[in-house]
């Protein structure tokens, strides 16, 4: 389910685990994709998950580029970061009324849950705009979303900007940011999985760590369908309408 596109999608590694860095099926980018800074590692393939596991990482990142055109993002996310006050309706709510928004303004997403407390909202681009647009829009949208329902949203970033409400957190889309990656396990309490869904499903998920590893795998042996089908097949981009939809030209 939800197989890697053609590329490698690039994640962060320290000095000293590209050093140590033995297993073979674990690739590193040329350094000039990324210049000043540690080559950036991809794993690709189960050889290289494995080669990962052996070096006990627990959760995996990724950026939202594959290389090797690092400087044009293929996906949009937002990351639904709540008030832990706030029941789990509330994020259900939250998330249908992005989907709503994203709907009306000629966007396909698809959720997942985070393997936390959140949501993410993912949406695939065609790589036709670069970071500074991609996260300059992502804004633009969470900020019409705290306009329009302020009661509910909030675009600030701070416990104290969220009580009673739900962040929406764009910074995701920074070049360099990552988010943590569909079927990674999270490090924290519980082990939750962060698992791709449809928006049919997602009514009935009753929380964001609700997938363990065994119950992860359980799910996808029995799914007769990708959760996420149409994904890879989108094809779309920020438009200028679009900008005007959310209020900025």
């Amino acid at each position: 389910m939800c197989a890697p596109p053609t590329g490698s999608r690039a994640s962060f590694s320290s000095r000293s685990t590209a050093r140590r860095l033995a297993f073979p099926a674990l690739q590193k980018l040329p350094p000039e994709l990324h210049p000043r800074h540690p080559p950036l590692l991809v794993a690709n393939s189960e050889e290289a998950l494995v080669g990962l596991s052996q070096m006990s990482v627990v959760e995996i990142h990724t950026w939202n580029a594959v290389a090797p055109d690092l400087e044009h993002p293929d996906r949009i996310i937002f990351d639904l970061d709540p008030d832990p006050a706030l029941p789990w309706t509330a994020m259900l709510e939250a998330a249908e009324l992005v989907k709503v928004v994203l709907d009306e303004i000629g966007l396909r997403s698809f959720p997942k849950t985070s393997g936390g407390k959140g949501l993410h909202v993912v949406v695939p681009l065609t790589r036709r705009q670069e970071w500074s647009e991609t996260k300059a829009f992502a804004h633009a949208v969470a900020k019409h979303m705290a306009r329009v329902v302020p009661q509910r949203f909030s675009a600030v970033l701070g416990l104290k900007n969220r009580v009673g409400k739900i962040f929406i957190d764009y910074l995701r889309n920074s070049r360099g940011a990552s988010t943590v990656a569909v079927f990674s396990v999270r490090a924290r309490s519980g082990m939750g999985v962060s698992m791709p869904v449809s928006w049919d499903e997602l009514g009935a998920v009753r929380r964001g760590d609700e997938w363990t590893m065994s119950k992860a795998v359980e799910r996808q042996r029995s799914l007769k369908a990708d959760p996420w089908m149409g994904y890879w097949q989108a094809r779309q981009g920020i438009t200028a309408a679009m900008w005007r939809a959310v209020g900025l030209v």
